[in-house]
């Protein structure tokens, strides 16, 4: 397949590192010939991020799609002109970068369903801010699925073949335990099945994580494995999916990231990110700065492709140009791949 996928990078929260990551990562010529990549934001923000990061690249701030013209060195802009950059104050919530990063993902949404673009690619936002703009989500997750009238998703986080699917993510310790439903785990089961194929693994192993200690020990910590879990697991398996569990996740990720499986269904939130953040996120105490930050965010389940970085906006790095934009590489390839998958099966 000749024709390269247009992917919308949204620049995420112009207080923090989301600018001079896109254009670090877009500094690195790879990009180009996996996709045609196109920020979505405040081309204002964007040159002053070039500046920034001493990079020499050009940018080329349009209106339209078709004005693009996806030429290594020069960094087509959908300019939202949506930022007052003399008043910017970088490293601090505002409401300013609250409704700047808003406005480029409902944007991107737009032109996704509209198939203007071929896929998303979101930087880093602040929940804070967020909500100071009057958007009360938890995350881009629910936003995506307000904007798409999405209701069975998930998100997968992916640094390299460790990949997680979560049944529950930005809800409490408690509401997380209610919402281990024999319905919601067999859900998210096929999602996993459905991720692991769009990015070329035809018969995906699956593990399920239990969700107490040691799995519950035969009901001795819990009953949510033999009432929830379970039952869950063996449907799926009668259905035809390569599913395992419940496996206690004290190993489990262990054996996952040893090539045991493909793929992992975590209970809760903390449950999924610990082990994927463990892996991809390197700090050097030394020189008190992130060697590594790697890692990758999907939503499953949406009708448009959706692939973000898996960090916030580190807003005590904002404006000093030491950001390491690992992730959002990560996150573009991660995107490139299953937008070229979905247009082959066109």
């Amino acid at each position: 397949m000749n024709k390269l996928p247009i992917l919308g990078i949204t620049m995420g929260d112009p207080c923090g590192i989301g600018p001079e990551i896109t254009v670090k990562a877009l500094s690195h010529e790879k990009i180009y010939d996996a996709c045609h990549p196109l920020v979505i934001g405040s081309a204002k923000v964007v040159k002053e991020a070039i500046a920034i990061c001493e990079k020499k690249l050009e940018i080329n701030a349009i209106t339209s799609v078709k004005d693009a013209k996806f030429i290594f060195g020069i960094i087509d802009v959908l300019d939202q002109d949506n930022v007052d950059i003399l008043s910017l104050v970088r490293g601090e919530v505002s409401k300013t970068g609250g409704q700047a990063a808003y406005e480029a993902i409902a944007k991107a949404i737009d032109l996704a369903m509209k198939e203007e673009i071929d896929g998303t690619i979101t930087g880093p936002l602040n929940k804070e801010a967020l909500n100071l703009a009057g958007y009360h989500y938890s995350g881009h997750t629910e936003i995506y699925a307000k904007l798409t009238n999405t209701k069975d998703y998930s998100m997968m986080l992916a640094d390299g073949n460790l990949r997680v699917v979560h049944v529950s993510t930005h809800v409490s310790l408690r509401e997380a335990c209610d919402r281990c439903t024999k319905e919601r785990i067999g859900s998210v089961i096929k999602l996993a099945e459905e991720a692991c194929k769009s990015l070329g693994i035809n018969n995906p192993k699956i593990a399920v994580a239990g969700l107490n200690p040691h799995s519950g020990e035969n009901g001795l910590f819990g009953r949510e494995e033999i009432d929830e879990i379970i039952p869950a697991i063996e449907k799926a398996q009668l259905e035809g999916v390569n599913v395992e569990g419940p496996i206690p996740p004290d190993t489990l990720f262990s054996k996952a990231l040893g090539g045991q499986y493909d793929i992992v269904v975590a209970m809760y939130h903390d449950q999924g990110h610990i082990p994927v953040k463990v892996v991809g996120f390197q700090y050097n105490h030394e020189l008190k700065q992130w060697n590594a930050v790697s890692g990758v965010n999907i939503t499953l389940g949406l009708p448009i492709i959706r692939s973000s970085v898996d960090h916030g906006t580190a807003f005590d790095q904002a404006g000093k140009g030491t950001a390491n934009e690992e992730s959002l590489v990560n996150a573009i390839d991660y995107g490139a791949r299953l937008a070229i998958t979905r247009l082959q099966n066109k």
